[in-house]
Formats: C-alpha cells, sequence, structure tokens
C-alpha cells in the first residue's frame, strides 16, 4: 500500500549561494574558459578553479567542545537537537551508542530532528533524504550533500561533543572525491565516461565516481545552456535565476575535473564503435555510458499552437518569462499535472486570473484517487482558481501574433495572455532508435537492476528508464521522480565500477501548493480502495492505496 501525507510544512527556503567570483579560470592559470576548437566550432567546459578546504580539525581555534546533556536525558531510539555555542548539532543515542551529526538536511535546510530514527539511518521529514548516524553519510535522496559528523565522547556521566565550527555552520559535507590524473594527457574526442544528460541522475553518476575514487576522464553533455540545476524548482519558485537553483557552483566542476559541455546534442550513439555523434557533427568516443536524457514536454496539437506566449516550463528562462507575462494578466494553464498545478499555485497572487483545464473530472485521480482529489481542488477554488474539468483545448486565437484567446471543445472562449502546458512528457530517446539498445514501445530504455542496458558498459537512468522495482516483485516500471533520478545515477555509477550494487529504493515525489506538501510514498499502477485517516477537508491526513 502507498501512503499520501498532506501537512502543513513551514516555507521552504534556500540559502543563497556566497558571491561568486566571475572570473572563470583555465587550466593553464589564464583568466577564460577552456575552449577548443573541432571542426571549427568553438566549445566551452564550465571549470573554475576552487581551492580544497583542509581538514577543519587541523585548526585547534576551529573546534569547540562542550557538555549537552547527561548520558541518561536520551532513551535508545530518541534524538535531540543541542546547542555547541556556535552551532547546533544533532545528538542520537542508539543501541546504547550515542552519536552526533549535522542537524539540518543539506538538501532544503529541514529539522532532522523531526525525522524518523530507524535502523542506523536518519530520515528527512520534508522530503525523505536519508543520512547514516555512524558516519554522516547521505544513502538515500534527494540531495547531494552528506552531514557532518562530529567527536562524542562520555565524561563522568556527561555527554561532550567536540565539532569544527566551520561544520557546525555550513551543516553540510561534501564527500571525499578523487580527481583526474591529468587532463593535459587526454584526447579531446575521447573520454572514459560520457554522461549524456546533466540532470539530477548525470550529477549524482558524476559525483558518485570522483567518490569512488575514480581519477579519469568524466564528460558530461547537455542541451541546456546551464550546469545542472534543480528542475522540480522551475515550477514552484518560477522567479528563480540559474544560478540560485544550481546544483553545484561552477568551482565544484573545476575542482573534481567533471566537464559540462552545455548546448550540445547527441543525434545518435554508435554502440560497436562506441562513439558519440553530436548534432553538429562533432564525435566523442566513451568506455562507459550513461544515457540520463530525461523527458521532453507533450505540445498542444490543437489550431493555433503556434502562437506566442504559449509555455512548456522546461529551462529557468521559460519560468522567468511565464512570470513576466503573467503578472497582473490572464493565465490559462492546460492540464492538472503536477507541473500544471504547482504553477498554477504560483501564479495565483501574481496574475490576474489563473484558469486551469483538464481532461478528467477531478486533478490527481490516477494518482491519488477522486476523494483526495476534489480536496486538493476545493483548496485550489479558495485561493481564485477555476476549473474548466472534462474539457480540452480546440483553438487558441491570437492577436497581432500574440494569444488572445483559448478556446475549449465545450464552446467556452477564456481570455489568455500567457498559457503553460503541462499534459505529460514522452521519453527524450528518439536519438536512440537504430542503435541497437532496447528500447520499449514507449521509447523507454529498459534496464536491469544494476542500470544497465542490453549493451555491455551503456547505463541509463532517470526519467526515461523502465527499470525492476524491488517492492512490486521486480516489474519493470517507470518511476519519473527527482529522488529516483538520483538513485539511479549513483546505483549506475557503482556498477560502471564492477561494484554490483542492485537498486532497492522506495519511490518517493513531494509536491507543494498554498503552503501545504503532499508527499507519496511507494508505487501503484490502480488500486481498489483508498483508506483515509484523519481530516480531508483540513488536509490533515494521510491515505492508503490497497489492491
Amino acid at each position: 500500500f502507498l501512503f499520501v501525507p498532506a501537512v502543513e510544512v513551514k516555507i521552504e527556503v534556500v540559502i543563497p549561494e556566497k558571491e561568486r567570483s566571475k572570473e572563470e579560470m583555465s587550466p593553464n592559470g589564464k583568466a577564460s574558459p577552456l575552449v577548443y576548437k573541432v571542426n571549427g566550432t568553438a566549445r566551452h567546459y564550465h571549470l573554475e578553479e576552487h581551492p580544497i578546504a583542509s581538514n577543519p580539525y587541523h585548526n585547534p581555534k576551529d573546534v569547540v567542545e562542550a557538555s549537552v546533556c547527561h548520558v541518561k536525558d536520551l532513551e535508545n531510539g530518541q534524538m535531540r537537537e543541542v546547542d555547541l555555542g556556535c552551532g547546533k548539532a544533532l545528538l542520537i543515542k542508539e543501541s546504547g551508542e550515542f552519536h552526533a551529526v549535522g542537524h539540518k538536511c543539506p538538501h532544503y535546510g529541514a529539522p532532522l530532528v523531526k525525522g524518523v530514527l530507524s535502523k542506523g539511518r536518519v530520515r528527512c521529514p520534508w522530503h525523505g533524504a536519508c543520512f547514516n548516524i555512524g558516519t554522516g553519510d547521505i544513502e538515500d535522496f534527494p540531495g547531494l550533500d552528506s552531514l557532518p559528523r562530529f567527536q562524542v565522547k562520555i565524561e563522568k556521566e556527561k555527554v561532550y561533543i567536540r565539532a569544527s565550527k566551520q561544520a557546525l555552520q555550513t551543516q553540510r559535507r561534501t564527500k571525499m572525491m578523487a580527481k583526474c590524473i591529468s587532463l593535459s594527457n587526454y584526447n579531446l574526442s575521447s573520454t572514459n565516461v560520457l554522461i549524456i544528460g546533466a540532470g539530477a541522475a548525470g550529477l549524482v553518476c558524476a559525483e558518485t565516481l570522483r567518490q569512488e575514487g575514480f581519477s579519469d576522464r568524466i564528460v558530461m553533455c547537455t542541451m541546456d545552456r546551464h550546469l545542472p540545476y534543480d528542475r522540480p524548482k522551475l515550477s514552484k519558485s518560477m522567479d528563480s535565476h540559474p544560478e540560485q537553483i544550481a546544483l553545484r557552483p561552477k568551482e565544484f566542476f573545476r575542482t573534481y575535473d567533471i566537464e559540462v559541455l552545455t548546448e550540445m546534442q547527441v543525434a545518435a550513439v554508435d554502440i560497436k564503435n562506441k562513439i558519440a555523434v553530436f548534432k553538429d557533427g562533432f564525435k566523442m568516443e566513451y568506455n562507459k555510458l550513461l544515457i540520463a536524457t530525461g523527458n521532453t514536454p507533450k505540445a498542444l496539437s490543437c489550431k493555433g499552437k503556434e502562437v506566442e506566449n504559449v509555455f512548456n516550463i522546461r529551462t529557468p528562462e521559460d519560468a522567468n518569462r511565464v512570470v513576466k507575462l503573467a503578472t497582473s494578466k490572464n493565465v490559462v494553464i492546460v492540464g492538472a499535472s503536477f507541473l500544471g498545478m504547482e504553477v498554477a499555485a504560483y501564479l495565483t497572487e501574481r496574475a490576474h486570473s489563473v484558469s486551469l483545464v483538464e481532461l478528467e473530472e477531478v486533478p490527481f485521480k490516477k494518482f491519488f484517487g477522486e476523494r483526495v482529489g476534489r480536496a486538493v481542488m476545493k483548496m485550489f477554488e479558495s485561493n481564485r482558481v477555476k476549473f474548466y474539468m472534462q474539457t480540452e483545448v480546440s483553438e487558441l486565437r491570437e492577436q497581432e501574433g500574440k494569444l488572445k484567446e483559448v478556446v475549449l471543445k465545450s464552446g467556452k472562449v477564456l481570455r489568455a495572455d500567457v498559457c503553460v502546458v503541462g499534459v505529460g512528457a514522452v521519453p527524450a530517446t528518439g536519438f536512440l532508435k537504430q542503435s541497437g539498445i532496447n528500447i520499449d514501445s514507449k521509447g523507454f530504455i529498459v534496464v536491469n537492476k544494476m542500470m544497465q542496458t542490453n549493451i555491455p558498459g551503456v547505463f541509463a537512468a532517470g526519467d526515461a528508464v523502465m527499470f525492476p522495482l524491488a517492492l512490486r516483485n521486480n516489474k519493470k516500471v517507470n518511476v519519473p521522480h527527482w529522488q529516483m533520478a538520483h538513485m539511479h545515477g549513483r546505483i549506475a555509477a557503482l556498477n560502471m565500477l564492477a561494484h554490483g550494487m542492485e537498486i532497492s529504493t522506495v519511490p518517493y515525489l513531494w509536491t507543494a501548493m498554498f503552503g501545504k506538501s503532499i508527499r507519496y510514498a511507494g508505487h501503484g499502477e490502480g488500486f481498489d480502495d483508498v483508506v483515509i485517516q484523519g481530516d480531508l477537508d483540513e488536509l490533515k491526513f494521510v491515505a492508503f492505496y490497497t489492491k
């Protein structure tokens, strides 16, 4: 069974990155990006110099030690947030032993003391990231960083924690990573590992390889113009700039020699000769390949679909443009998908009107069932969102080239200055059709428990794959969740290094709208009954989906 807790959450606050140097340093020390030319085309690697922090315990002035409680103050299985004067730590007692780690989840800063402690791991209360209490290492996702771990000692029945001030203040720890042996020795058109796609799956794969000591060349390529960023934020925080939602700063990629080719599209993969062919004709040889290309949004197929101011939210620029055009204007959103509903929730306070068009009779009916869907719909209606259900768009009308009206099949005409389309997506795998890599009838890449395709040395991860789900007796499923993409990338990397690691994680997704958060754990395709505990009208409930 599955559960969907819908609970009030505090507003998620993203701490802005510190101002970074605008200068990009190349490996030869000159203040310019590393550029090379192939077939007359200049290509840029986004790299930046970044000093590696030394061990904080080397400097005694950076260390604080404090008595935090009596040994009897905590029972087994209890956690407590403790103050060390210059910062806080999470003190944990399990199986008679004390552990101390960072008290905030590095993903969005959730207080871990409100999470769940079980079998040597603490799980974040907001989005389910999971950390080992003995090492602080991240063991389930989302997020990239681990927790700092602090020394605990017992003297005269008192518990003392010794910690670095820096770690207490940052509340995060990047796992130790290898660096490349020598980039200067490489042929620019060959790499040991090529990663197609720069979302969560691709980045976690690259980072895991470095964490495991892999010191050969890694190249990521993306059609996007940006380094990897937090894509789920695009529909929840639409005015975010790329730098604010970057998963890693530019200098991180330079420090760990993870090369990123932006605005580069792979057109074909030659598995026999292990070559990726790019759209502009550039070719790159690889030894190991990860395909993590994600999805492509579906477009409307109605009359007038080429009109200006109709958007799929795919990039930060799309999201920013929609916010600008929607301010004090009329917005029509097509599709009560997660994206469509999140965009509607974000724009209600900014737009003059928000209308939502959906083919089903209730939002989220397929995922959450009719009762939960109606409760969510009621919340939206009380926030001025107007629903047009069981209909679809027949025409987009323009005035001077720009959208003016959305005509529905029901005959209703809606005023619209901007339209956002959220009617689903298809796997971005068209370029693999002639490759010999196993693709199913819907375009998904089929992989085994180790994220391997049918071709040796070729792995796939993220939204575009069908993989065996352990909790469904290894039935092949597609789970397009942010959390799952992270785990896919990690499993793929470990198996590139022949670790024989199988995926067994539980799918988990979340959405946030009007200060409420819906979290969904497990995986179900259809259900016979929904058992609800709590108050649906107050949106404080748990739903169990049974079959």
